[in-house]
């Protein structure tokens, strides 16, 4: 049955670096084990993955552990640009290029279950800050959606637009009507408005949302610094909250 939009909360409407691998380098975008090569479909394909203790450098794309090669594998963020508040662009890879970053991607930023994942991650800020890792928040949308998102929710991250959505089309975030309406989204909505959080409607319905975001999903990375994820969830439902444990063991974990 499909819900209508004001209760489901959405509006209605509708690999690797590309660098050459040599003895003295190789372009790390993922590490995964040798062992578990499991790991590579579910981190293209959807679950969360997250660095374990015993690892080997692995091609997201190739699936060759440690191989060298001279073979041009394109980056699938290659070429990506973000936009901050004040409308800057900036490639998305400079965003952990010289630090650690949790980087989590909104469904769209009037989204209600959005915002209740936004204070789940800020209310670990304060140990991310100790270890020196910054807290970024990207969403598909307008320069000024990001802005009014970031005034609303007086989030304590960073918050980047991605108008165009080409870092959730890089990183293959899943987006469908199947997707969003779901007995599991359905309750974790009425949940998120009995704690007191609410769509911004004005956002949700604006155009481009309304005609291409509406059915988004997004997710959570942990990258850097420089071209090394080590953690990627991909949300599988509106609402999809990853556990925070996995998150703080990719990003603060002494050694990671």
């Amino acid at each position: 049955m499909v819900l209508n939009a004001p209760f489901a909360g959405v509006p209605t409407g509708a690999g690797v670096a590309k660098k050459t691998h040599s003895r003295s380098s190789r372009a790390l975008v993922s590490t995964l084990p040798l062992r578990k090569i499991d790991h590579l479909s579910r981190f293209l394909n959807g679950g969360s993955v997250r660095k374990p203790e015993s690892l080997v450098p692995c091609s997201v794309v190739s699936g060759s552990p440690g191989v060298e090669t001279s073979e041009v594998i394109p980056d699938p963020l290659d070429g990506v640009l973000v936009y901050d508040l004040n409308g800057n662009e900036t490639p998305i890879s400079d965003l952990w290029k010289d630090r650690k970053a949790v980087v989590a991607f909104a469904r769209h930023f009037g989204c209600v279950l959005c915002r209740k994942r936004a204070d789940y991650l800020a209310a670990y800020k304060e140990k991310m800050d100790a270890a020196g890792v910054a807290l970024v928040l990207i969403g598909p949308g307008s320069v000024d959606q990001a802005r009014t998102f970031s005034e609303q929710t007086k989030f304590k991250g960073e918050v980047y637009a991605d108008p165009k959505y080409s870092s959730y089309q890089a990183l293959r975030f899943v987006s469908g009507v199947s997707t969003t309406f779901t007995p599991g989204s359905g309750l974790k909505i009425v949940q998120a408005y009995l704690e007191g959080y609410r769509q911004d409607w004005g956002l949700s319905f604006e155009e481009d949302t309304r005609t291409r975001g509406g059915w988004q999903q997004g997710g959570i990375i942990v990258a850097g610094p420089g071209n090394n994820i080590s953690y990627l969830h991909k949300d599988k439902e509106a609402g999809d909250d990853p556990d925070i444990e996995g998150i703080l063991e990719a990003c603060c974990s002494q050694g990671n």
